[in-house]
C-alpha cells in the first residue's frame, strides 16, 4: 500500500476515536492534508469528523502539506522525532508547510494533535515494573516568607533521607512527580518533596496580588526557591527540575550552590525559543484545550498513552495566563550560554537528562550545556519526550537512579 493510501486509512480509523468527541466541541473547520500532489480532506463539524478524498484544497481553512517521502516518515513505526505530532510538524520540522489563519490553527490544535497521535504507530517501550504506593505521599501547606511577602506553598512529600526537591515544568504543578514520590524504593533513602510554585496547582496567589498579568522572572523564581530550600526543606538538597525547573536548577547551581547537594536537570534547555504562542492565553481560544494539546505534542509516541493523557491533563487545569507567564522566564530570559559557565560541576554535581523526542530542549541542547559545565554528566534518553517523569515514569526511573548514583559518588 502506498503512503497516501496508508495515511488516509489511518486518518479514517483515527476519526472514530472517542477522545476526539471531547476535543471538537463547537468546532467547525476543514483541513487539507496534501501528500505530494494529492489531498486528503478532513471536515470537522461538531459532533462529526469526516475524512474524504478531495483535491479542492482551496476550500480548506487549514493546509498541512508535505512530500510523499516526508509522510512516509510519519507512518514509520515508530516515526522519527519531529515527525510524530502535529505541533512538532508546525514548530520543529521544516519539511511541513502549514497554512491557515493562526486563530483557526489554534482552535483546531486539540483535534489535530489527537488525530495525528492516533495516526502514528509506536510500541510502548518495555520497562521493569516499579513498586509504588501513593499512600506514602502526604500533602501539606507551608507559609514561606519571600522578601516580606507571604506565600502559602502547597507541597507533597514522602520518605526519609537525602532531600530531593522536585520543580515542575512551566504551567504545571507538583503532580508531575507523583510517580517518583510514590516509588517505594526511593522513599527508603530519600526525602522526596514536590512543590506547587505560587500561582500553580494548589498554591494560591499571595493575598497581595492585585490581579495584574502574571510574569515569572529569574529573580522572582530564584527567590521562591531559596525560600523553599531554607524555610521548607531546611537543609542542603538535590534539586531535580523539569524543563523550566531544569533551567532553575541550573540557576541555583550557578547562584546558590551552598544550598545544594547536586542538581538533576530533566530536559534542560540551552535557550528554548519558540515556545510562546499568542493563543496560550487568549479570549478567543479555549486555553485549557489548547495548552494541553500544545504540550501533548512534546511527548514521545513510545510512552504509554494513558500516562501521556494524564501529563497533558495537568495543563488543562492551569489558571489563565500562568503558562505563558512562566515562559517569560523559560523561553525569553533563560540562556544556558550565560548560566552554565557559572556552575562549578566539582562543587555541585550536575546531571543533564535529555529525551530524544523533545524538540523544546533537545539532546543537542543538553550536550552543549555539558560542554560548558566541566565534570557534569549528560545522558540522552532514547524514546522519551519532554515530560519523562510522568509520561513514562517506569522507563525514566533507570535514568533518574543513575543520576542519583552519580551525585552520590561525586559527593564522596
Amino acid at each position: 500500500m502506498g503512503t497516501y493510501d496508508e495515511l488516509r486509512n489511518r486518518l479514517i480509523d483515527a476519526a472514530s476515536d472517542v477522545e476526539l468527541k471531547r476535543l471538537i466541541a463547537g468546532l467547525k473547520t476543514k483541513v487539507a492534508i496534501r501528500v505530494g500532489e494529492r489531498v486528503i480532506l478532513i471536515e470537522i463539524e461538531d459532533p462529526d469528523l469526516r475524512v474524504t478524498e478531495d483535491n479542492a484544497e482551496n476550500s480548506a481553512d487549514i493546509l498541512i502539506g508535505a512530500s510523499e517521502a516526508t509522510w512516509a516518515e510519519v507512518i514509520q513505526t515508530p516515526p522519527p522525532a519531529t515527525f510524530h505530532s502535529f505541533t512538532a510538524f508546525q514548530l520543529a520540522n521544516a519539511n511541513f508547510a502549514i497554512e491557515g489563519a493562526p486563530i483557526d490553527i489554534a482552535r483546531a490544535r486539540p483535534a489535530l494533535e489527537r488525530l495525528f497521535e492516533k495516526t502514528v504507530r509506536a510500541d510502548t517501550m518495555a520497562s521493569p515494573g516499579v513498586e509504588r504506593d501513593l499512600s506514602l505521599v502526604t500533602g501539606k501547606y507551608k507559609s514561606v516568607n519571600v522578601a516580606g511577602e507571604l506565600h502559602e506553598i502547597y507541597f507533597e512529600e514522602s520518605g526519609q533521607g537525602t532531600p530531593i526537591l522536585f520543580l515542575h515544568t512551566a504551567g504545571a504543578d507538583g503532580r508531575q512527580f507523583l510517580a517518583q514520590l510514590s516509588d517505594v524504593s526511593l522513599t527508603k533513602s530519600h526525602r522526596l518533596i514536590a512543590v506547587d510554585l505560587p500561582f500553580h496547582g494548589r498554591s494560591m496567589p499571595p493575598l497581595s496580588w492585585d490581579g495584574a498579568p502574571y510574569k515569572l522572572t529569574a529573580e522572582k523564581y530564584l527567590n521562591w526557591c531559596i525560600a523553599i530550600l531554607e524555610q521548607l526543606i531546611g537543609e542542603r538538597a538535590i534539586v531535580a527540575g523539569g524543563s523550566m525547573g531544569a533551567a532553575m536548577a541550573m540557576v541555583l547551581a550557578a547562584e546558590r550552590p551552598s544550598l545544594l547537594k547536586g542538581i538533576i536537570a530533566i530536559e534542560p534547555p540551552f535557550q528554548s525559543k519558540g515556545r510562546r504562542n499568542p493563543y496560550q492565553h487568549n479570549a478567543n481560544v479555549h486555553g485549557s484545550l489548547h495548552n494541553a494539546s500544545y504540550v501533548r505534542g512534546l511527548m514521545s509516541p513510545m510512552s504509554p498513552e494513558a500516562s501521556r493523557r494524564r501529563a497533558s491533563w495537568i495543563y488543562s487545569q492551569g489558571a489563565p495566563g500562568i503558562y505563558p507567564g512562566d515562559l517569560a522566564f523559560y523561553s525569553d530570559e533563560f540562556n544556558g550560554a550565560v548560566t552554565a559557565p557559572k556552575i562549578d560541576g566539582k562543587r555541585t554535581p550536575t546531571v543533564l537528562l535529555s529525551g530524544d523526542y523533545d524538540y523544546s530542549a533537545t539532546p543537542a541542547d543538553g550536550a552543549k550545556l555539558a560542554e560548558l559545565i566541566p565534570g557534569s554528566f549528560h545522558l540522552t534518553m532514547p524514546g522519551l519526550g519532554h515530560f519523562p517523569m510522568c509520561e513514562h515514569p517506569d522507563y525514566f526511573r533507570t535514568y533518574f537512579t543513575r543520576a542519583l548514583q552519580f551525585i552520590q559518588e561525586s559527593s564522596r
